[in-house]
């Protein structure tokens, strides 16, 4: 059964061989780097595998005992449960570095702190029941002494109220730098059903006893200090006011039997503003109170604890070998080998390196088409030495249409091969006559010159494309010369141009009139215009149309009129088409 349509096709694309070893050598050589480029990012970033993300949980640990001289309180040391404060978020802990310590509060009326603004002189000046962001308990309404000079509103709070806002320096607990903190985490890859942890199974209690980060990057205890030094930042002057420090633990695992490798990677970095100039509330704190009853009235010690809040983040990833991700990233790569083409089809075309070549690389591998409705004529004049690229209208004549662009003239050199041999001796041609390019046809047969022709010999036509004429100024025309007679109009020429297209074509005598008409439209092509632009339909003149018709005129005369052509093909002028 025959295949018909687009299923039983195939279309490849058309390729263009340059024999250069220049071209050939770059060529390779570009293929070679994309090649080394390809496969060392294939290693580097390890496209071949099929990554999955981690599922992580972390628990910590802190221990470390401190001894501090508390303002109002005495010697007091600091434990654990003192100095983590309450939980913080998941992933993390907090340690306090420094303390404001307010003793012996119990509900009552005080004076408010003062604030700037917030001076009172009379009662009147103090609001009953009201409070703000900056008050510590309720307004009673009365104006009362806060100290000798000034007098604020009395409020109902703990009294007395807080009074300092600028923590010690130096920090209360600075010894908090030797503290150590035990980090265990627990990692999961559920794509590949791996578990693993960060202590690793050869650590035993021995060596967590005895392992330090400084000998060993993957012991799992570290010192606050040297945490707080990993991230840039002096833990002495940290500690007055606290602030927020991560702990970046990164799994980047290659699960492959034969480069298994999954450890943990541990880094740090201050994650809060540390400039306290710059924040309006710098720093980290938070308040506690311990409570307890003296003399049947409940009292407590308010705490404003400022500390580090140690934040533990974890990040990584997995690989294992996969096929079908090896495939597509070759399936990726293989385009970065335009880059070759694309380098050097640029190199042609450029001067950089040799315009001849760029252009018969053009040639031989761009094929342009021409929009229907955008037909490009070339015209011919006999007074000029270039030919003229203008675009077809249907109410301009070609005559008076303005050129597009005017390109030089290009030797057909086997027409002009056909020539040197008419001219020489014994082929008819008297050489020592002067050229009568002044010879004017018979006045007789002469038709009526139309306005636009210069050369009295075209025809009017109703056509505003075959409104054309030899000559751009007036002059003689173009069939008085001997050669127009010779190279188009020659019957014996015009047989032998038809056999030599085909051998096997009709005897001389049995040629058709309007195979040799066409055949002379062909030659004076080929005379006229050489090799003709790409692209562009070569016009004849009227007065050249009007002569081949007188020498091989129609039978039933008829004929087809112009119409745009590159060139006669060779059974186009055996079947007498144009």
């Amino acid at each position: 059964m025959p295949c018909c349509g687009v299923l039983c096709q195939y279309e490849t694309n058309k390729l263009v061989r340059i024999q250069s070893v220049r071209l050939g050598s770059l060529k390779w050589s570009l293929n070679a780097a994309i090649l080394l480029f390809i496969c060392i990012m294939l290693l580097w970033n390890r496209s071949y595998q099929q990554f999955d993300l981690v599922v992580s949980s972390v628990t910590t640990k802190v221990k470390g005992i401190a001894q501090t001289q508390l303002p109002g309180v005495g010697d007091e040391v600091w434990d654990v449960v003192d100095y983590s404060g309450p939980p913080q978020n998941k992933n993390s802990f907090f340690v306090v570095t420094n303390v404001i310590v307010t003793k012996n509060q119990k509900q009552g009326k005080c004076p408010e702190v003062p604030i700037e603004g917030k001076l009172c002189r009379t009662d009147n000046d103090c609001e009953k029941g009201g409070w703000d962001q900056q008050s510590h308990g309720i307004g009673t309404g009365s104006c009362v002494k806060f100290d000798v000079l000034r007098k604020t509103c009395e409020v109902s709070a703990w009294c007395p109220v807080e009074t300092k806002t600028n923590p010690p320096r130096p920090a209360l607990l600075a010894a908090a730098e030797n503290f150590t903190v035990l980090i265990k985490n627990n990692i999961r890859f559920p794509a590949f059903n791996f578990i693993r942890r960060n202590i690793l199974p050869e650590m035993n209690d021995a060596y967590l006893r005895s392992c330090h980060r400084g000998k060993d990057s993957l012991c799992p205890i570290f010192r606050l200090g040297d945490v707080v030094r990993g991230a840039g930042e002096n833990f002495t002057e940290m500690a007055v006011e606290g602030g927020v420090i991560g702990i970046l633990i990164n799994w980047d695992c290659n699960l492959d039997w034969l480069m298994q490798r999954c450890l943990p990677k541990y880094s740090f970095r201050r994650l809060d503003e540390k400039q306290s100039n710059k924040t309006l509330y710098p720093g980290l704190n938070f308040r506690y109170a311990k409570y307890n009853t003296l003399n049947g009235v409940e009292v407590r010690t308010l705490y404003k604890a400022f500390g580090i809040r140690f934040d533990v983040m974890v990040f990584g990833q997995a690989g294992k070998f996969s096929f079908i991700q090896l495939i597509i990233y070759i399936g990726s790569t293989l385009s970065y080998y335009a880059l070759t083409t694309m380098m050097i089809d640029w190199l042609i075309g450029t001067s950089c390196y040799s315009a001849e070549v760029g252009q018969n690389y053009s040639e031989k591998k761009v094929e342009s088409v021409q929009d229907k409705h955008k037909c490009i004529l070339c015209v011919s004049y006999v007074d000029e030495n270039n030919i003229r690229l203008v675009k077809r209208s249907q109410k301009k004549r070609l005559q008076d249409i303005k050129p597009m662009s005017v390109q030089p003239y290009k030797e057909d050199t086997g027409h002009l091969r056909a020539v040197l041999c008419l001219l020489q001796p014994g082929d008819g041609v008297d050489h020592d006559a002067p050229p009568p390019l002044d010879r004017k046809p018979d006045p007789n047969s002469k038709p009526r010159r139309p306005a636009w022709c210069k050369c009295d010999c075209c025809t009017p036509s109703s056509l505003p494309q075959e409104e054309l004429c030899c000559r751009r100024s007036a002059g003689a025309c173009i069939t008085s010369s001997p050669l127009f007679e010779q190279l188009v109009l020659r019957r014996p020429l015009l047989e032998a141009v038809l056999l030599f297209r085909d051998p096997l074509g009709p005897p001389a005598g049995r040629r058709q009139t309007s195979a040799l008409r066409h055949c002379a439209y062909s030659q004076y092509i080929s005379w006229r215009f050489g090799v003709p632009p790409n692209d562009t339909h070569p016009a004849i003149p009227s007065c050249c149309v009007r002569r081949v018709r007188e020498e091989y005129p129609s039978a039933d005369g008829q004929y087809s009129g112009f119409r745009p052509a590159r060139t006669a093909s060779t059974q186009a002028c055996a079947n007498g088409e144009l």
